[in-house]
């Protein structure tokens, strides 16, 4: 191997890197415009505070729909990947369980419009639904086991009926923008903790 080859071989990797993170920059952009104009905001709006052109998002995302899915995907993703990453960072586990459930808010939040989007595709709203419970569900049990084995909640309290709380929860975020659903959760999750 010549030392070309050894130095193709190592941008390769650091393209693919830049890419993933050029990617996941105009996911988080989407995402902001999402929360901030509906998902039926203008194209143009997510490239501009992407810092792209449109032609760089319709490469990635040929359809609105696309856009949506991946927007979905990255933010449960993220959701999912912010649980243990609380729990390691050394705060108590009843309040890692907290901050979690915030960003799990913040998720459900933007994800307005997702299902009318994809009306027309049950099944493919079917598995991104699956794909969101098998990620974010195991991740809640975990928080919820290490707040319970700290003594810092009770221990009856199941993962999936949790979330379906806090879902419940942030359905009137939608139509009133004075409606606090991340205090409201805030509150429910405040009620578990254990009596002294």
């Amino acid at each position: 191997m010549s030392d070309s080859d050894e130095g193709a071989g190592r941008a390769a990797p650091s393209r693919r890197k830049d890419a993933r993170r050029n990617k996941e920059n105009l996911l988080d952009a989407a995402a902001a415009v999402f929360v901030a104009s509906g998902v039926d905001a203008p194209v143009r709006d997510i490239a501009a505070r992407a810092g792209v052109g449109l032609g760089t998002i319709y490469r990635h995302f040929p359809t609105r729909a696309d856009l949506i899915i991946a927007v979905y995907r990255h933010q449960v993703d993220a959701c999912a990947e912010a649980g243990p990453a609380l729990l390691a960072g050394g705060a108590p586990p009843h309040e890692a369980l907290g901050e979690w459930i915030g960003l799990f808010v913040d998720f459900l939040v933007t994800k307005h419009g997702l299902a009318a989007v994809l009306h027309s595709d049950e099944a493919g709203f079917d598995a991104l639904h699956a794909y969101f419970l098998d990620r974010l569900v195991p991740v809640c049990a975990q928080l919820l086991e290490a707040a319970a084995a700290s003594g810092g909640i009770r221990s009856d309290i199941d993962a999936y009926a949790l979330m379906r709380g806090v879902g419940n929860l942030c359905i009137g975020a939608e139509s009133d923008p004075r409606y606090d659903a991340r205090r409201l959760a805030g509150l429910l999750v405040a009620g578990l903790r254990s009596p002294r």
